[in-house]
């Protein structure tokens, strides 16, 4: 970098000295893991007296806690598998979902897109933390979630409140602990101690006192200094540190903090109303006037009402840090400007600017193109079948076992040159997943011409005939994401049974349908294992077949040598519409992967005296019975404002399964929003109105054969609301997830 063009910054601060713009700065440009630039200028304090400013001077940053703090916090959770940011809020803090707030989603926040208001009326916050937090979550919009952006402090206090829900610690504990303890950030966190607040800079009175190491929002103030908006104090160096951490993918000395996905989503740009946002990030907006020219289209940065900038520019390797405190000592001073000339002169100052990545004008940096999914038989296959190699294979698969291409995981071993593929086996509807009968007749694949030994006859279990000659089971069958879809239970007794009989187990990982992040519903009460419940474990278990191969063996204690070719370029938030894998009807009456996210909800209640579709053309997307009004039911739910999803009162004529033949009335489900939408949550609250309109018709007793909880099912038959119905089983969920953490391989 030029000297000579860095030396013009000290003009520049010295006229914004004179003009009385701000007391004082300290300004710092590092380039390329270098600080090349760091200086102090004017004064840290004016009055009572005054006090020079210097380059290790604290700093109320302001809305750089934003960024900094709360949203690089979300994206560790994220991280995680703790939160989905296309998740909904009232996910994570279900009193925000109200007053049409129900659809507002992390990104929304972390955007300022979720039409909420600037700020609430500072009153609010009189009364003390609980009722300020009562008056947040009963905010009306002020826009519809996603269509214009607002910036907004309410949307980043309800982040850090999500913070706290997820992780049990605040964003102050939370940050220190995931960010600047790691990063050797030690002058960097919320309400400094007496060392860190004597080299503070004031900025105005409160109560008759400067407030010098005191947070100045107001509103962070009242919620005692922590908040996910405000109330982060630094320096300089120790901002440069964080600096570093972003441009290096998440890392810095060793250190990672967040993955190098996270950083890129959190710097990709998002378009909103008025420009470019990042995910906590602002890039080109009219909060932009402390933004350098000169920077490239890939800079993100954040300034703060204190008097605080920092911008990181990835391709120019530069970082610039302006801090002062132009609110001391009358609150009339102005920064903005005079941190993007700053910025400006730092980015000229390059002598070997690399060339750009695009041309400039571009409205956003080219995307990347989104990876290709690979199965586990993609992979198995990619690596020439490496890890079966002379073996003698026994294959559990049904017609859902397929390569990108569609070509048949049997007839793609049965060729392998160095594998022996000697029987196979299939579970419920059989090996082209076309019988729905009670029980299923072993038989032979005139494909390959092998054995076909029926999980689902005499035996749901491969007996010691079955596997004699065989080395290793190989498991290769797509599953839906829900605990009583029977696939996994024919995968654990297969597991079992190879453990039992010193076989060898392979599973050959596929997606979570309905995404690997969501996780909901009671978990099956300890004893009442079976075949549409095999495990204790949540209705929407949130895990891939391979996760949760490797939690039977490690909780039922099997003595199993088990592997897992695993998914590649999977991510947990994906649904399957996001992979690009083509959907196969995995039995006959799942035939949508709309249909599969209705199941763990809607599937609950077939069990009961109500259809849940079969024999029309959309199972699971509705219900109904001869004795339903449908009209009245609609009403009841349409009443519950259930996120993601609407009801409308229809009659079907089924033509098989229950009430064959018989006109039924009821609703039919259309899912408007699948990130919100919630199919637990659904299933209960059409359960709880089943049993409020209709007690004495509706067999609410059956109901417990697939949920397998009898704690819910008290509450539900005392009519207690959905709200006090997940509150019954929120320990056992929050245990199982837990549980759940420890196996996760993606």
């Amino acid at each position: 970098m030029s000297a000579e063009a860095l030396g013009e910054i000290q003009k520049v601060a010295a006229q914004g000295i004179a003009e009385g713009q701000m007391p004082g700065c300290v300004v710092l440009i590092a380039r390329r893991g270098k600080v090349v630039y760091l200086k102090a200028f004017g004064h840290r304090q004016l009055e009572p007296e005054p006090v020079p400013m210097t380059t290790d001077t604290v700093f109320d940053l302001a809305s750089l806690t934003k960024p900094v703090a709360t949203a690089t916090s979300v994206m560790i959770l994220a991280d995680q598998g703790k939160v989905c940011l296309e998740a909904p809020v009232c996910r994570y803090v279900p009193e925000f979902g109200s007053n049409g707030k129900e659809s507002i989603t992390l990104v929304h926040l972390l955007t300022h897109q979720g039409g909420l208001v600037p700020d609430n009326p500072l009153k609010d916050y009189q009364d003390g933390p609980a009722k300020a937090w009562e008056r947040i979550f009963a905010l009306d919009l002020r826009a519809e979630p996603g269509s214009k952006f607002i910036y907004t402090d309410v949307g980043f206090l309800v982040l850090g409140e999500v913070i706290r829900r997820v992780s049990g610690r605040n964003v102050h504990e939370f940050s220190r602990e995931h960010i600047f303890r790691p990063l050797g950030m030690t002058e960097t966190g919320y309400l400094p101690g007496p060392a860190l607040r004597r080299r503070a800079a004031p900025t105005e009175k409160r109560e008759g006192r400067w407030m010098r190491g005191e947070v100045h929002d107001p509103r962070a103030y009242l919620l005692g200094g922590v908040a996910g908006h405000a109330g982060l104090f630094s320096t300089a160096e120790d901002l440069a540190v964080y600096a570093q951490m972003m441009i290096g993918g998440g890392q810095y000395r060793g250190v990672r903090i967040l993955s190098r996905r996270a950083v890129q989503r959190m710097t990709s740009p998002h378009r909103v109303s008025s420009g470019r946002r990042g995910l906590g990030w602002d890039m080109r907006t009219g909060y932009s006037s402390n933004r350098g020219r000169s920077f490239s289209d890939r800079a993100f940065g954040h300034g703060g009402f204190t008097g605080t900038a920092m911008w990181i520019d990835p391709e120019l390797e530069l970082v610039v840090i302006f801090l002062s405190n132009r609110l001391h000592p009358d609150g009339k001073g102005t920064v903005n400007p005079l941190a993007g000339r700053i910025g400006t002169i730092a980015a000229d100052a390059i002598r070997d600017r690399p060339t750009p990545r695009r041309e400039k004008g571009a409205d956003h940096p080219p995307r990347s193109k989104r990876p290709t999914v690979l199965t586990g038989i993609d992979v198995l296959q990619r690596d020439g079948f490496r890890a079966l190699a002379g073996g003698r294979v026994g294959l559990i698969t049904n017609h859902t076992g397929v390569n990108r291409q569609g070509i048949g995981t049997p007839k793609l071993l049965h060729e392998a040159e160095n594998v022996q593929l000697v029987a196979l086996f299939s579970p419920e509807h059989g090996l082209h997943g076309k019988l729905d009968t009670a029980s299923i007749a072993d038989g032979r694949d005139p494909r390959t011409g092998l054995p076909v030994f029926s999980l689902y006859g005499k035996t749901r279990q491969p007996t010691a005939a079955m596997l004699e000659g065989i080395d290793t089971l190989v498991f290769d069958i797509q599953d839906i994401g829900t605990r009583f879809y029977t696939y996994i239970s024919t995968m654990g007794l297969a597991m079992e049974a190879a453990a039992r009989e010193g076989k060898r187990f392979v599973v050959l990982d596929r997606p979570n349908p309905i995404n690997g992040v969501d996780v909901e519903g009671p978990v099956l009460d300890r004893g009442r294992e079976s075949f549409v419940g095999f495990h204790p474990i949540a209705v929407r278990h949130g895990m891939t077949v391979g996760e949760l191969a490797r939690m039977f063996r490690s909780e039922r204690k099997l003595d199993l040598e088990l592997e897992i070719i695993p998914l590649e370029g999977w991510k947990r938030t994906d649904f399957f519409e996001d992979t690009g894998l083509r959907w196969i009807n995995p039995s006959p009456n799942m035939r949508s992967p709309t249909e599969a996210l209705l199941y763990p909800g809607i599937g609950l209640l077939e069990t009961t005296n109500l259809s849940v579709g079969r024999g029309t053309a959309t199972p699971f997307e509705l219900i109904g019975a001869p004795w339903l009004d449908g009209r009245r039911l609609e009403q009841a739910l349409g009443a519950a404002r259930l996120p993601g999803i609407h009801f409308r009162a229809v009659e079907f004529t089924p033509t098989a399964s229950k009430f064959a033949g018989e006109l039924c009335r009821g609703v039919s489900f259309r899912i408007t929003d699948r990130r919100a939408f919630r199919p637990l949550r659904t299933g209960l609250e059409i359960a709880r109105q089943l049993h409020l309109l209709w007690p004495e018709i509706w067999n609410v007793r059956a109901y417990d054969r697939l949920l397998a909880d009898r704690n819910v099912l008290r509450a539900l038959l005392d009519g207690k609301t959905v709200a006090e119905i997940q509150a019954v089983y929120r320990h056992e969920l929050e245990t199982f997830k837990a549980r759940r953490a420890r196996f996760l391989l993606y």
